[in-house]
């Protein structure tokens, strides 16, 4: 086979989230009873299936490795790029961070990545409501879980999967003190939600408004870098 129809084949055939079999499961189940009762309702039916199976895959990233570059934990657009404190849960203090979070529609993949290479030291789940997630006070408000990370070099940052309107299940699979990789997966929300980044305040994010990001490979930021913030416009 040549090696561009070989890249095209795997755009689509593409590894599922161990979470999703079920789902696809459930929908091709509800397919063939919808095929059953009328076949016009069973193509809705397949159409339904084709994008739960879209919605779970978990594609293979290529993650850039050097020390203290800061990678997107999410598939989506940068919401907002603001000052806030830490989710108090996290017990980092109240001084502002640089918060940048990306907001994840239905059709973006929803593994999240973890950013930045360190030990896992605290991990917090607070119940709450499913505003929409694209709101700034769905940090505060929204069903959440917030992890904190002690970096190699000492400092500490934060990363919170927030749910949104449709979302009803964050998963996380990283418990307190494990030690964990640059773009190593670590969980998933169903269906559409939000991902914060909690970084030092005076580290200049390498990403904009609006940006488009991919899990495990766009750069939020560089730690060890003096490049100031970027700016752009859209084109």
């Amino acid at each position: 086979m040549p090696p561009q129809d070989k890249s095209t084949l795997e755009q689509f055939l593409v590894p599922l989230h161990p979470e999703g079999w079920r789902f696809v499961a459930l929908f091709a189940l509800g397919t063939l009873v919808l095929f059953w009762l009328w076949a016009p309702l069973g193509w809705i039916g397949v159409v339904a299936t084709v994008w739960c199976a879209c919605f779970f895959r978990d594609p293979p990233r290529v993650t850039p490795t050097r020390e203290g570059l800061v990678i997107s934990p999410a598939d989506g657009v940068v919401q907002m790029i603001v000052k806030a404190p830490p989710p108090p849960e996290l017990n980092m203090g109240d001084a502002p961070m640089t918060r940048i979070s990306v907001f994840m529609n239905v059709f973006n993949v929803h593994v999240n990545r973890i950013p930045i290479s360190g030990t896992i030291v605290d991990k917090a789940y607070i119940p709450g409501q499913f505003l929409n997630a694209s709101l700034d006070k769905a940090s505060v408000f929204n069903e959440r879980n917030a992890v904190r990370l002690k970096m190699t070099d000492g400092r500490d940052i934060a990363f919170v999967q927030i749910a949104g309107l449709v979302a009803r299940r964050i998963r996380c699979d990283v418990e307190r003190n494990d030690a964990v990789r640059t773009g190593e997966r670590f969980g998933l929300i169903r269906f559409g939600s939000r991902v914060d980044v909690y970084l030092p305040s005076d580290v200049a994010p390498l990403v904009i408004t609006g940006q488009t990001t991919t899990a495990g490979e766009t750069i939020l930021a560089d730690l060890t870098g003096a490049e100031p913030a970027r700016e752009g416009i859209r084109a």
